[in-house]
C-alpha cells in the first residue's frame, strides 16, 4: 500500500498482518480522490478530515498528502491503532493527524468539526448509518460536510436521515456513496 498523490506520493504505508482490516486499494483511493478534486471543487484542500473505521489510515493520510489541514482517524481496533500510529510516525504528521481509539458508532463529543468525512466500515454490517448519525450527534461534522461512504456494491442506502445522497459510483464489488451532511 502506498500514498498515490500529493506531497507523500509513493510513500509506503504498513498494511494489516491479520484478518479484520480491509484497506481501500491504491486504485480505488486514486479514483476517489480524482472525483473529490474534479467533481467537488477539490474538497480535500484545507479540509478537516474525519476517517471513520480508519483501519490503516490510508484515506486520511492520502487526504493529508493532498492538502488537508488536519485529520481525525477513528478506529477501536488494536491492530488498526498500531498501524495508524506507525503511519503518523513514518509520515511525520503528528501535528496534523490524531488517532481516536473508540467505536465509530459511539463517538461522543467532537474535538473539532470535519468538512470531509470518510466512512469505510466492515462490509455488510450496516454500520455506516450508525457511525454517521453518531458523528452528526456529536458535532463531528460541519454543516454541508461532504461524506464518502465505501460499502459492498449490493448494499442499500448507507446515509441516515440528515444526509443527502449526491451520487453513488460502482467500482467492481464496491460502491462509493458521496453525500452531504444537511445539519
Amino acid at each position: 500500500m502506498r500514498i498515490v498523490g500529493g506531497e507523500w506520493r509513493g510513500r509506503r504505508l504498513a498494511g494489516p498482518k491479520a484478518e479484520g482490516i480491509r484497506p481501500t486499494s491504491d486504485r480505488l483511493r486514486e479514483a476517489l480522490f480524482n472525483v473529490l478534486a474534479h467533481a467537488y471543487d477539490d474538497a480535500v484542500e484545507g479540509a478537516v478530515v474525519l476517517d471513520l473505521f480508519a483501519g490503516t489510515g490510508a484515506l486520511a493520510f492520502e487526504a493529508l498528502s493532498r492538502g488537508a489541514a488536519r485529520a481525525f482517524l477513528v478506529d477501536e481496533g488494536r491492530q488498526a491503532g498500531a498501524l495508524i500510529r506507525e503511519g503518523i510516525a513514518a509520515l511525520g504528521c503528528g501535528d496534523r493527524a490524531r488517532l481516536i481509539q473508540r467505536d465509530a458508532t459511539r463517538l461522543g463529543p467532537a474535538p473539532d468539526a470535519a468538512t470531509l468525512a470518510f466512512c469505510d466500515p466492515p462490509y455488510r454490517k450496516n454500520l455506516a448509518p450508525a457511525a454517521l448519525a453518531a458523528a452528526a450527534a456529536g458535532g463531528w461534522l460541519s454543516p454541508g460536510a461532504l461524506v464518502v461512504v465505501e460499502e459492498a456494491a449490493e448494499a442499500g442506502p448507507v446515509l441516515p436521515p440528515g444526509f443527502a445522497e449526491l451520487e453513488r459510483r460502482s467500482y467492481g464489488e464496491t460502491a462509493v456513496t458521496f453525500g452531504r451532511f444537511e445539519g
